[in-house]
């Protein structure tokens, strides 16, 4: 069964970017650009994986990661930080959030592929 990705981010140049490379490996892609509009996502589609910005219009991603992590019903959705949000504060308090990991921009495609399928339990 094809696993679903939910990109959220507000940059358009990064979103076509992960959005093909999500592709290319074979994931179902949805995407979002504020906050809001991926909680929504997430009730409509739950996706198995969730590529989450950390600044984002509406809800920033620790609000959404939190709002995630409170709802029972998305236990299973695994949360992976994709910012340019590097410092030890924001990455203690992403994975303190529920976050399964946290990536800092620029990022190797390659370290993100592999993340991906290692927290999909594919690789």
């Amino acid at each position: 069964m094809t696993k679903r990705i939910l990109i959220v981010d507000d940059e358009p140049n990064i979103v076509v970017s992960l959005e093909f490379l999500m592709k290319r490996e074979g994931f179902e892609v949805a995407v979002a650009s504020d906050g809001e509009a991926a909680l929504r996502s997430v009730e409509e589609s739950r996706p198995d994986l969730v590529l989450l910005d950390i600044m984002l219009p509406k809800k920033n991603g620790f609000e959404v990661c939190q709002t995630i992590r409170a709802n029972p019903a998305w236990q299973s959705v695994k949360i992976v930080m994709l910012t340019a949000k590097g410092r030890d504060t924001e990455v203690a308090k992403g994975t303190a959030l529920g976050a399964d990991a946290y990536m800092t921009k620029p990022f190797s495609t390659k370290d993100l592929i592999a993340q991906v399928r290692q927290i999909l339990g594919e690789s």
